[in-house]
């Protein structure tokens, strides 16, 4: 936490009263051209506390959004655009911070759990396992987190949510995108024609 309040604040440019305004009364083109003048200077602030480069950007979106919706809270004579972008900024990487450390603990504690006892593996199943492991490796890393959770750690999806702080309806998003893309990369090489592995996970 120290270190979010320690982290520097780039230089402020000079206020432009014309995008305060706009962007204030919710002219979208506001948006995108304080993103564009801002967002490199909030990542700069997510990236000196975070160590995952997806995390700073996750933090980057999420801080736009939240400023975004809350534009009628922005006062012009308390400060600038900029430091109040950057401190809705320092909020969200606390957030992430947070949610990373429930995340860690809740999978933890699942890996804790006593595993029910089992027979030797069937080796049908071994290969379907091997067959996810390989395509979850290729998917991009928000969706290859969540279903590993749902996989691996057999979370359903509000405990993924909980657990990694992500709303549930983009837990659900990104399960339903990364199924997609397995069942598409699995017809497209020919490794499971068929019904899909034993143990994927379903919709829950």
């Amino acid at each position: 936490m120290t270190a979010v309040r320690q982290a520097a604040d780039p230089p402020d440019p000079p206020q432009d009263d014309d995008l305060v305004e706009r962007f204030h009364a919710g002219d979208e083109s506001a948006l995108r051209e304080a993103y564009d003048r801002y967002g490199r200077a909030v990542f700069h602030l997510a990236t000196s506390v975070l160590a995952n480069r997806s995390d700073a950007e996750d933090v980057t979106q999420a801080t736009f959004v939240a400023a975004w919706l809350g534009r009628d809270t922005f006062d012009p004579a308390r400060g600038s655009l900029l430091g109040w972008l950057l401190g809705i900024g320092r909020r969200k990487v606390v957030d992430r911070l947070r949610a990373s450390a429930r995340e860690n603990r809740v999978v933890e504690s699942v890996r804790q759990l006593p595993g029910p006892a089992t027979a030797d593996p069937d080796p049908d199943t071994v290969v379907d396992r091997l067959v996810v492991a390989d395509e979850l490796a290729r998917l991009p890393q928000e969706q290859r987190r969540m279903l590993e959770l749902a996989f691996y750690e057999d979370l359903t999806h509000q405990q993924i949510a909980a657990a990694t702080g992500v709303p549930l309806g983009t837990v659900k998003s990104h399960i339903r995108r990364g199924m997609a893309s397995l069942k598409r990369r699995w017809e497209v090489d020919g490794a499971a024609p068929g019904p899909r592995p034993a143990g994927l996970p379903g919709a829950r």
